[in-house]
């Protein structure tokens, strides 16, 4: 892809605050898209939102919590107002709730369901209808885990969830291919972030020695796959599914994972 790829495009990009999220937008801007950079903590999205704009790029603040239909509806009308269109949405936001399945909680679990499946349903939609509206097609791009593909002890209600956003992708495609809107879905395994770095500051050496290829992901790596899913390069690609996880799917070896307590996007 060229330095201005996506030159003249409008991106909404969930979860944006920091992380894979962060990357996506970061890497938008970099090639020459207009981004609403959201995080349900508004503070944050405006300071990661500054820091784009400091490095030359076009970057709105938009925050609010997607677990509120009517809060993605907003977004969608917000990234419209600042730049007059929205081509592409990426539905990224999410968060991970460890637990025992035997002591799970009604409340967790319509948490997990409400940001990661409510938010990802309702962000499409809402995008969709306004790609629809604009008759020249888009994307959206949703965001599932390795955790849809095989079991991680303690994340059955997250696995469930996310398993689930990519039978979206594909339950989609007839609805979505007559207004020329493709729609896709990127699995991320393991992957290095600073929120997964302060929760455990021995994530990279622990999952590194599970991932074939001797390292978990890095957040350019998420990001790389994004991009390529927005590109023109994508553009007869629908309704699929991506792993990047450096093979650990192949073998499924898992670290101990932590249990209990709320916990932002680990992807």
């Amino acid at each position: 892809m060229s330095e201005k790829t996506f030159q003249g495009k409008a991106a909404l990009v969930t979860g944006a605050g920091v992380g894979i999220g962060f990357e996506i937008a970061r890497r938008l801007c970099a090639q020459g898209a207009s981004v609403a950079l959201n995080d349900a903590d508004t503070a944050q999205a405006h300071t990661s939102a500054r820091r784009l704009q400091k490095e030359g790029g076009t970057c709105t603040a938009v925050g609010g919590d997607v677990a509120e239909a009517s809060v993605v509806a907003s977004l969608v009308d917000e990234t419209v107002k600042a730049f007059g269109k929205i081509d592409f949405a990426v539905a990224n936001a999410g968060l991970t709730l460890y637990g025992d399945f035997f002591d799970y909680a009604v409340k967790d679990f319509d948490r997990v369901m409400g940001v990661n499946l409510r938010g990802s349903f309702f962000l499409a939609q809402a995008a969709a209808r306004q790609m629809r509206s604009q008759g020249k097609g888009g994307r959206i791009l949703l965001l599932s885990s390795v955790t849809g593909h095989l079991a991680i002890r303690f994340l059955a209600a997250y696995g469930m969830s996310k398993g689930a956003i990519e039978m979206l992708a594909r339950g989609l495609v007839p609805e979505l291919s007559p207004f020329g809107i493709t729609i896709n879905a990127i699995a991320p395994g393991a992957t290095v972030t600073p929120r997964n770095l302060v929760d455990d500051p021995n994530y990279e050496a622990a999952w590194s020695r599970v991932t074939p290829l001797g390292r978990p992901a890095s957040m350019e790596d998420i990001a790389s796959a994004a991009l390529f899913f927005l590109s023109p390069a994508a553009s007869h690609i629908t309704g699929q599914s991506l792993v990047v996880d450096g093979g650990w799917t192949s073998i499924g070896a898992a670290p101990r994972v932590p249990r209990g307590g709320e916990q932002k996007k680990k992807e």
